[in-house]
């Protein structure tokens, strides 16, 4: 006989456990089925740890519509749980003249979003907050900060856990089906089972899209079409030269090359975009050349050899290469037909500024209020 549980996640990652916290808050029992050994090993754990204030986004897209209230809420929540954090601020800045405008341009997209706190820059105002930095002006946005996601997502799992919901580590999604008004969700790993489900959320990353394929029943029609742009990371060998966020002007897929600092002090250039067949999470030495060419056109000191090869991410995108950057796909029943089933495609950045939001986005989709 299959165990029932009414509602099941797929992916421990910083949405899946944001919304297993929500649904388990509003009462409903929890289980989180997470393919690797530990949460958050994903996408969650290969990002630049900001916190955005929600400027870059199109008016009506839900990354507008969930960063600035995911961000109100993300501050609050780390100042009640105890989360390292530092709000540090940055600066965009545009490091040629023709670049000017696309600075008026991102003041009226974050109105649009409500953000209100951002102050307008010249080149010689900016350079006194940062002596290091070279533009022809800048934007401030007081408002963006870093954080320890990974004491975030434990906390996440902390309260979920206290109101009596399970996270399953080693635990695949190895396919399901729909019947009635049901989900039957197979599991594998070293002792594969079968659950059944009332509400089935898939929050799993680079997987979403293979995941909800894998569903008998569901119409693979309003499944997305998955691309990955690889992400890497250069870190800097010695102290930081400036003491908030750098971010050039945004570029084709993100936001450029920037600068930031976590909260132990290491200082990492990036991500740079690199579209790619397949993930892999290798960074190639030889880019740290074109880094620097990047970095210098806001960083005229960087020394000759400072950059060592860090991390990568991989971004899943919903457009393929040469398109304007895309939203996020948040489908519910109303959307797919297919009751009791959200699938969240191509969460990128913001997404963990925008995860307490997202929450309850997708909460609100199955009526969950």
């Amino acid at each position: 006989m299959t165990d029932t549980v009414d509602t099941i996640i797929i992916g421990a990652g910083v949405v899946g456990l944001a919304i297993a916290r929500r649904m388990a808050m509003a009462g409903h029992e929890v289980v989180v089925l997470e393919a690797e050994d530990a949460i958050g090993t994903g996408i969650s754990s290969r990002n630049s740890e900001v916190i955005h204030a929600g400027i870059y986004y199109p008016e009506g897209s839900l990354k507008g519509e969930l960063c600035r209230p995911g961000r109100d809420a993300l501050y609050d929540y780390c100042q009640s749980h105890g989360i390292p954090f530092k709000r540090i601020g940055k600066l965009i800045v545009a490091t040629a003249e023709n670049e000017i405008h696309a600075l008026d341009d991102l003041l009226v997209k974050a109105e649009a979003n409500g953000v209100d706190d951002l102050e307008r820059l010249s080149a010689n105002q900016a350079q006194a907050l940062e002596p290091q930095l070279a533009c022809f002006g800048a934007i401030l946005s007081p408002s963006t900060g870093i954080l320890d996601s990974h004491a975030y997502m434990l906390a996440l799992q902390g309260d979920a856990e206290a109101l009596g919901g399970v996270v399953a580590l080693s635990s695949p999604f190895d396919g399901g089906a729909l019947f009635d008004d049901t989900i039957t969700v197979r599991v594998g790993g070293a002792e594969p089972t079968a659950l059944r489900c009332r509400h089935f959320i898939n929050a799993a990353g680079l997987g979403a899209n293979a995941v909800a394929a894998g569903l008998e029943g569901f119409p693979r029609e309003s499944v997305p079409p998955l691309y990955y742009a690889k992400g890497n990371y250069f870190t800097l060998t010695g102290k930081s030269p400036f003491q908030r966020m750098i971010y050039p002007v945004p570029v084709e897929a993100g936001l450029g090359t920037h600068s930031s600092t976590d909260l132990g002090g290491q200082t990492k250039f990036g991500p740079d975009v690199e579209w790619i067949e397949e993930p892999d999470y290798v960074v190639d030495p030889a880019r740290a050349e074109k880094f620097a060419i990047a970095i210098r056109r806001y960083w005229p000191g960087l020394p000759d050899g400072a950059l060592q090869p860090g991390y990568v991410g991989i971004r899943p995108k919903l457009v393929p290469q040469g398109v304007p950057r895309g939203d996020w796909v948040i489908h519910g029943p109303e959307t797919h037909g297919a009751a009791g089933i959200v699938n969240l495609y191509g969460i990128e950045s913001p997404g963990l500024t925008a995860s307490l939001a997202i929450a309850d986005y997708a909460a609100g989709l199955l009526g969950v209020g």
